[in-house]
């Protein structure tokens, strides 16, 4: 297979295909594709960069502080999927609701969580500086403790860490050639 096309100018010499000529491979080098999440930290950051450039007055990025960043999460909450029961509701703190309610979609706490970890990351690639974090920030930290406890009681779900179990020690049985050579002993 000749990689070179006849007749073909390369770099402004004349070069016609021959049997004698070097085929030039004309592929690209392999680009690696982003993965998916990358691609998902990118798409979250855009959408917090765009709900930033939304506000009035417009913030920058630099401005940003936790508040922000907990109002950017409740303003999501209007795109959530997860039913989460009001305290009113019959069907609070029962995980299998046996009828449909009026009750709200919101934001997993969970979905909320990954999300403020991949912008986490994305705010120290695009040049902020760890300690400045907004999504590191205590108030986000406090909102996000408060939604997943609040989100455990309306469905019935339990958030507690397992406590380890400690080992129970197996005590060694005795060797079964003792218990032979005891038995032919007293027979």
């Amino acid at each position: 297979m000749d990689l070179v096309p006849p007749q073909s100018n390369i770099l402004g010499s004349n070069l016609v295909a021959n049997s004698t000529a070097t085929p030039i491979s004309t592929t690209a080098p392999p680009s690696t594709t982003p993965s998916r999440y990358e691609n998902q930290k990118r798409r979250d950051w855009n959408t917090f960069c765009q709900y930033l450039r939304s506000q009035r007055p417009p913030l920058s990025v630099s401005m940003c502080s936790g508040a922000h960043v907990v109002e950017f999460l409740r303003y999501l909450d209007q795109f959530g999927k997860t039913k989460v029961h009001n305290q009113t509701c019959p069907f609070f703190g029962l995980p299998n609701p046996p009828a449909p309610c009026p009750c709200p979609l919101r934001q997993a706490w969970g979905s909320l969580d990954a999300l403020i970890g991949r912008l986490r990351a994305a705010y120290e690639e695009h040049g902020g500086k760890p300690e400045g974090n907004p999504f590191g920030a205590l108030a986000l930290r406090i909102f996000l403790r408060e939604v997943r406890d609040f989100q455990a009681k309306a469905r019935g779900v339990s958030y507690e860490k397992k406590r380890k179990r400690p080992k129970q020690k197996v005590e060694p049985s005795p060797p079964l050639i003792a218990d032979a050579t005891a038995a032919r002993n007293t027979i």
